[in-house]
């Protein structure tokens, strides 16, 4: 249904305005001026706008012409009933550029919600309200109050900002970058960023597809659909409010760390989604993705003119994970016949200040011939013999050819814009900034990798669900938030070893159990008021006879009481210590729009302050299991480092998937950890030390 609304028959513009300066005359004129040749206006004052017929209402509009698309500039509280009149009408899509609804208050929000209801009785689909429009390059649509239209090309753009719109526009114009639709999403009352991932999946004019966004509507939708679509077209996507400014209280090491944006840095992953750090970065990576070929490797050469400009190259390509090409003895010799005895053969290539066109093009030449090399990044900096406007229309046809993506910086200002308007002329960026192309060149090898990607589904286990449901219920039912040793048996239930744990109310339990248990044995304060049990020494550990439960269950006590007189005392949980093991945490946040987002990382009481940390969102599969454990910073430490014998892996990896399927059965579970799962050497398993689940009551 969406190709009418970018490709249709006749465009009805309801608010039509005859008087300069007004939204509804500004999309009429973009549309006139455009090849839009059937332009319905509709004004409640009839007669001509623009010299074309206008219509008091779009019910009054002929059948014969034809109109898919109705574009709706009046004040928010008359939309209703326009949407109506379109459904009645038989108009399939309508586009509400008009403002004032859930942006604007309770009243808006109402309105918002009548408009969406309205549309599901017809079958209508909406863009907005509270947008700039849309545009397509291809039919010549601009259905925008924008200030000019966008060049053709391949890249499609979806915003939640209409300003950023215009601003990608602005910056396309000038640059002569082209796209093939333009997307201001607005508030997304109907159609959101997954409905159109879809339509631009399989739309033949979009080879590259680029967002704003300030947030997803459906977080697992987004995954499902983004991980198809990224498969055969790149996706870029930045996304604003990162910080975590705002987002509800936690209490879990796991919430604290998540803040509100590690789950979009997840599930952009796990879909295969590019983020970019900023509007200007999304920009250019489209704009790489729109000129160059893909690069079969992370292998990177470097030619240039500069010796220092070329090892600032190196360092940034270093630091990006991209590889300096080691060359071919043919290419060294190739370059040893034609560069100056100064010039440096290996890469960077260094071809000297005063190198002419002729002796860049050659070099250029040689080095993408090598075997080795999968792109090239070109840098020319403007010395007073150098020929920039001719090394740039040297290197057109050779880029333009080049089945590698070659990259260009010419450095500089004033002498290089000749040869940045001849580039940018041919449809080839300049970039800026050396490191603006590094990290151009590292999206391209990075989306090579991604367009193979398979996506294995996450593994089911047999497990004891009813188990867990019947404690979850119970909980829910007594308004229990806060699980205290029945949260062991939840672990129990999903096949995870646990250490054998009691919870006692006086020091003789204590004494008694801890016979029992048989020593060492370890004491934590149960308290649902207490989160970090270690910060109000509410922990004692391997103690070893009567004296030193004794000892520690009065000190512990005292100190609790001390840091906190008003926590809620439910007792003493007694436990077997157990040693010789690496200490990890696993955890989960349940995330507003993605859902359940599992943590990884060392554990203990240093986790917080370490962050070294890997998050994904639940449900995962055992390639994602392995990524979030190798990901971390410290895993040599539970791989085996200087002789250690290495963590059991496999049982991490095995008790993520548990967990995975655990908080994905049971949506009721807010938030989760296990600090410390104690991990013992390979082949010897893990046992969750210590747990804690949050269960939504409400």
């Amino acid at each position: 249904m969406l190709e009418r609304m970018f490709d249709p028959n006749g465009v009805a513009v309801i608010g039509a305005s005859r008087k300069e300066g007004k939204v509804g005359r500004a999309v009429l004129e973009n549309l006139m001026a455009n090849g839009i040749e059937n332009i319905v206006p509709v004004n409640p004052n009839d007669g001509e706008i623009l010299g074309l017929r206008a219509y008091k209402g779009i019910l009054d509009v002929p059948k014969e012409k034809k109109v898919d698309l109705a574009v709706i500039v009046i004040p928010a509280k008359f939309v209703p009933e326009a949407i109506d009149q379109c459904g009645r009408a038989g108009i399939a899509n309508v586009v509400v550029i008009s403002a004032g609804f859930k942006e604007a208050g309770v009243e808006g929000a109402r309105l918002e919600r009548e408009c969406l209801e309205i549309c599901q009785k017809y079958g209508v689909r909406m863009v907005g309200p509270n947008c700039l429009g849309i545009i397509d390059t291809g039919s010549g649509l601009n259905a925008t109050f924008a200030a000019n239209m966008a060049h053709k090309g391949n890249i499609a753009l979806m915003s939640q900002s209409g300003a950023i719109c215009t601003v990608a526009l602005d910056w396309a114009d000038r640059t002569n970058v082209g796209f093939s639709k333009f997307v201001s999403l607005g508030n997304k009352a109907d159609l959101d960023e997954n409905d159109f991932l879809e339509f631009f999946e399989n739309d033949n004019s979009t080879a590259v597809i680029s967002a704003y966004l300030e947030g997803v509507k459906n977080g697992p939708d987004f995954i499902k659909i983004a991980q198809s679509v990224t498969r055969s077209k790149p996706v870029i996507i930045v996304k604003s409010g990162r910080t975590s400014v705002g987002s509800r209280a936690v209490s879990s090491h796991t919430g604290t760390l998540a803040g509100s944006d590690a789950a979009y840095d997840a599930a952009f992953r796990q879909s295969g989604v590019i983020r970019a750090d900023s509007l200007i970065e999304m920009l250019d990576l489209s704009r790489a993705f729109s000129a160059y070929p893909l690069p079969k490797g992370r292998n990177i050469a470097i030619v240039t003119n500069a010796g220092g400009l070329g090892i600032l190259t190196a360092d940034a390509c270093s630091s990006a994970g991209l590889n300096i090409a080691s060359f071919e003895e043919s290419t060294i010799n190739e370059l040893r016949g034609t560069l100056p005895p100064a010039a440096n053969l290996y890469d960077p290539v260094d071809v000297l200040g005063d190198a002419s066109a002729d002796v860049y093009a050659h070099a250029l030449e040689t080095v993408l011939a090598d075997n080795n090399v999968d792109g090239i990044i070109l840098l020319v900096s403007p010395q007073a013999m150098t020929e920039v406007t001719e090394i740039a229309e040297k290197i057109v046809d050779i880029i333009r050819d080049s089945e590698k993506p070659i990259l260009c910086n010419l450095a500089g200002g004033t002498r290089v814009s000749e040869g940045e308007a001849t580039l940018q002329k041919n449809g080839i960026p300049n970039y800026p900034s050396l490191e603006r192309a590094v990290t151009s060149m590292d999206a391209l090898c990075t989306y090579y990798s991604i367009k193979d990607r398979k996506h294995s589904s996450p593994q089911q286990i047999s497990v004891d669900k009813s188990a867990t449901d019947a404690i979850i219920k119970d909980a829910v039912s007594n308004k229990n938030r806060i699980l205290g040793l029945e949260s062991m048996d939840i672990l129990s239930s999903y096949g995870i070893k646990v250490v054998d744990s009691r919870i006692v109310k006086t020091l003789p339990e204590a004494v008694g159990v801890s016979e029992e248990i048989g020593y060492p044995v370890v004491m934590k304060i149960v308290s649902s008021d207490i989160s970090h049990k270690t910060d109000v020494g509410g922990i004692r550990l391997n103690l070893r006879h009567a004296d030193d439960v004794e000892r520690a269950y009065n000190s512990m006590m005292s100190d609790v009481h001390r840091y906190m007189p008003e926590a809620r005392i439910a007792g003493v949980q007694v436990q077997k210590m157990v040693s010789g093991g690496k200490e990890v945490i696993i955890g989960m946040n349940r995330d507003p729009q993605f859902g359940p987002l599992l943590m990884f990382g060392l554990g203990g009481t240093y986790v917080e302050f370490l962050k070294d940390v890997s998050f994904s969102v639940a449900p995962v599969s055992t390639d994602e299991a392995k990524h979030m454990v190798s990901s971390i910073k410290t895993y040599p430490l539970i791989a085996g480092v200087r002789g250690e014998a290495p963590s059991d892996i496999n049982s991490i990896i095995d008790a993520l998937i548990r967990i995975s399927q655990l908080v994905t059965d049971f949506p009721e579970i807010l938030e989760f950890e296990i600090n410390p799962l104690m991990v013992m050497q390979d082949g010897q398993g893990c046992v969750a030390m210590d747990v804690r689940f949050t269960i939504d009551v409400k």
